[in-house]
């Protein structure tokens, strides 16, 4: 299975670690418009067919998927320049500028018969995974109050500073994450109400959101997310849980520590040999997706985070942005 990527910056390097990994894929072409940065992606990562032009690499073709990891204003276009080449798509999230777009998006690889996932990790953490797995295995009984909480005050933006510049920020950036852990969990929405602060004066967008979700099976849930908050010992980049079920309590605290009624145990993830700490929770996190990406496409079924499962987690950044605004609950069918 041959790979191109598209954008060679700082979290598409994971990316690249994580196919160099995967059994029976090869990383075959990369493009990016900043060439010296794609000339050491190239060294690094032993890649000989290099672009400066999207365009042109699609024209000269040779690969069954490419990988966009760039910002969200070139995913329509580079979405559907790729379905017009007939390759499968994986797309970073946030997935598009607005439902439109997405659903554009989606509509056009759809039409090709090929498969578009949106690179929505979060859910794939290993330690998410494993209470995951917890509550579809009935541990806790039917659950009817969630919690999924991300609250640090690490400083995201060294080494990504175009995260401060626009007029949105955690739950376009981060929310959108702990709102896909909801879903996986929880299942979909009928209605959220959300509440935004800016805390960090030196940003545009806010840094600190609360969205209470009615999910459509009876769950009740609170996503919380804040890059604002000091707290000792540091927990970034972690997602906290506490469920309730009919029949038990699962939690997933600080220091990768998961009790399901009352027993609890070690579930950290590993440190790949390309990672480091705190983001190899994250790190792992791509090499899981990307294999369930490979996996899906070996066995002709549909990924998780599919395009068009995308548009409910998208569905929910718009709606919470709607409600922050107007000051009101937002039914998802509005959106």
């Amino acid at each position: 299975m041959k790979i191109a990527l598209i954008g060679c910056g700082f979290f598409a390097r994971n990316q690249m670690h994580a196919w160099a990994q995967i059994d029976g894929v090869e990383l075959v072409a990369l493009c990016d418009m900043d060439s010296a940065r794609l000339t050491d992606a190239a060294r690094d990562f032993g890649v000989t067919r290099t672009y400066t032009d999207a365009a042109a690499m699609f024209a000269e073709g040779g690969f069954d998927v490419v990988d966009i990891a760039t910002t969200v204003h070139s995913h329509r276009p580079l979405v559907e320049m790729a379905a017009r080449a007939g390759v499968h798509v994986i797309c970073q999230k946030p997935f598009a500028l607005n439902m439109a777009d997405a659903r554009a998006m989606v509509q056009a690889v759809e039409a090709t018969g090929k498969t578009l996932m949106i690179h929505e990790n979060f859910r794939w953490q290993s330690a998410i995974r494993a209470a995951i797995d917890a509550l579809r295995s009935g541990a806790i009984g039917t659950p009817f109050f969630g919690r999924v909480s991300f609250r640090s005050g690490y400083d995201v933006f060294a080494g990504q500073p175009y995260l401060a510049e626009g007029k949105r920020f955690i739950i376009e950036d981060l929310g959108i994450h702990v709102l896909d852990i909801a879903r996986a969990l929880f299942g979909d929405v009928d209605r959220i109400t959300a509440t935004t602060r800016r805390i960090n004066p030196s940003i545009n967008g806010e840094d600190v959101a609360t969205m209470l979700l009615a999910h459509q099976g009876g769950v009740t849930s609170v996503v919380d997310c804040s890059y604002a908050t000091q707290r000792s010992p540091e927990t970034f980049p972690e997602s906290l849980l506490e469920i309730d079920g009919t029949e038990g309590t699962l939690r997933l605290d600080a220091g990768y520590r998961l009790t399901v009624n009352g027993t609890a145990r070690d579930v950290s993830p590993p440190v790949l040999d390309w990672a480091e700490r705190p983001w190899h929770n994250i790190q792992e996190s791509v090499l899981l997706i990307q294999q369930h990406f490979v996996d899906c496409l070996r066995a002709g079924r549909e990924p998780e985070t599919s395009g068009r499962d995308n548009l409910q987690t998208f569905g929910l950044v718009e709606a919470a942005y709607l409600s922050a605004t107007e000051a009101r609950t937002v039914a998802m069918a509005e959106i």
